[in-house]
């Protein structure tokens, strides 16, 4: 493989075998893979510091790169939250250089230690962090995955091959070339952290079914391309649902703190797994607290899909297929219900176990919510955009795993790791 281009020359290849380019990759990371499993916390840390330097000091050639990617964009069709998705400036780029860093001070999982005892027959025994060897991550229009999955792989001693959204292909291999710069500054392996060089989509197919060197897929993005992974791949999955998030308005709610949080779960970003799209409103407040939440919405450009109490001038009917639904844009589905029971079925029906909210002052409420409810993420008056790896002190996130196998909730270092057990005796035999 050719080394990556520098930041914002990023070059597509056209390749004619791609199950020979993606058997490349695969060997070249398992590879790096061993060598990472004892690399020490000290050069890890060193070559995401190093990457976090290469990001801001690129960062004119990776808004370049992202221009390219915006019309792109443009010509495709993207939504307007789409492209929002897309689209990096230096702020953004400020916040991927700040994630880089924060991951790199936090503490190496690889080797903690998370059990330990002894034996009545002489043995010591621990179960350690251990790395899960090469990760594939097949992700959408967001460019800034490639460096919160990147640092986190790392972070957690694997090695991991990107497969970034066609239409973040040139921003993606920007942020991806200073990635490599960290590695070379640290002396790690470059193919630690791979991208694939191409749009063709057939290298995705390869990828789910590298059983040989990929020991896991995580797929970030919409309910197609998850739903391609979960039914392809051969590699296991750690799934990234839709973000079909809910807010549940209990009659006990306080008006200042409701309409503060509902704004901001809409509309802070509208594109993102979550931000809120289904509001249920108590019915003992539907025609007070209910309608001035709609009623703020409405002014702050949201279309509200509304019925009963809450079906007010300017919204437009609600319809059954606007429940369970991921609108990623200025939309919300709402409507009335007759208590948290309601409230509660609701969500288990049209749910997607990502993250759901209550608000309310009521305690005995919330509880009853976090304990019925099995969603990754509970939240209780606090808005739902803070579903967030990074808001939970990881650093990055690369993803919200919304199975219920190994890991849940924002996938941060540690969950990217599994374990094993070291058994210590002293030529202890068994009897």
């Amino acid at each position: 493989m050719t080394k990556p281009a520098d930041p914002g020359t990023t070059i597509m290849k056209d390749v004619d075998n791609i199950p020979a380019l993606m058997t490349e990759l695969g060997q070249q990371a398992k590879s790096a893979a061993q060598e990472l499993a004892f690399a020490s916390a000290e050069r890890k840390h060193a070559a995401l510091i190093a990457a976090a330097e290469a990001v801001w000091v690129n960062r004119d050639a990776i808004i370049e790169a992202n221009a390219k990617d915006l019309e792109f964009g443009r010509n495709k069709g993207l939504s307007p939250a789409m492209m929002d998705r897309l689209m990096l400036d230096e702020s953004r780029i400020q916040g991927m250089v700040d994630g880089l860093r924060t991951v790199a001070d936090q503490a190496d999982p690889v080797g903690e230690v998370l059990a330990e005892w002894d034996m009545p027959s002489g043995l010591n025994i621990q179960r350690v962090r251990t790395p899960l060897g090469v990760i594939g991550v097949i992700y959408e229009s967001r460019p800034n995955v490639t460096a919160d999955a990147g640092a986190l792989c790392l972070k957690s001693g694997n090695a991991v091959i990107l497969r970034g959204g066609s239409e973040s292909f040139h921003s993606s291999g920007a942020i991806h070339a200073c990635l490599v710069k960290g590695l070379e500054a640290a002396n790690l392996p470059e193919h630690a952290i791979q991208l694939v060089p191409t749009r063709d989509r057939a290298a995705v197919q390869e990828l789910l079914t590298m059983t040989d060197t990929v020991d896991v897929i995580v797929p970030r993005g919409g309910k197609g391309l998850v739903g391609l992974v979960q039914r392809e791949a051969r590699v296991p999955v750690f799934a990234h649902l839709e973000g079909i998030v809910h807010i549940y308005v209990d009659k006990g709610a306080d008006l200042q703190k409701a309409l503060d949080v509902v704004l901001n779960a809409k509309t802070r970003r509208t594109g993102i797994c979550g931000a809120a799209e289904c509001l249920l409103v108590h019915k003992d407040v539907a025609e007070t607290l209910g309608k001035a939440l709609v009623e703020a919405l409405l002014a702050a450009g949201v279309e509200v899909h509304a019925e009963g109490a809450l079906a007010i001038d300017g919204t437009v009917p609600a319809s059954t297929e606007d429940w369970g639904k991921e609108f990623l844009d200025s939309i919300i589905a709402a409507k009335p219900v007759t208590g948290i029971d309601e409230a509660i079925a609701h969500i288990r029906k049209y749910g997607s176990s990502h993250t759901d909210c209550i608000l309310t002052e009521d305690v005995s409420a919330a509880a009853s919510f976090f304990e019925r409810l099995d969603s990754a993420i509970l939240m209780h008056n606090a808005s739902t955009q803070f579903a967030d790896g990074g808001e939970f002190g990881m650093g990055a996130e690369i993803g919200i795993a919304t199975g219920k196998m190994h890991a849940r909730g924002p996938v941060g270092a540690a969950q990217l790791t599994s374990f094993k057990y070291l058994v210590r005796g002293d030529g202890t035999v068994r009897s």
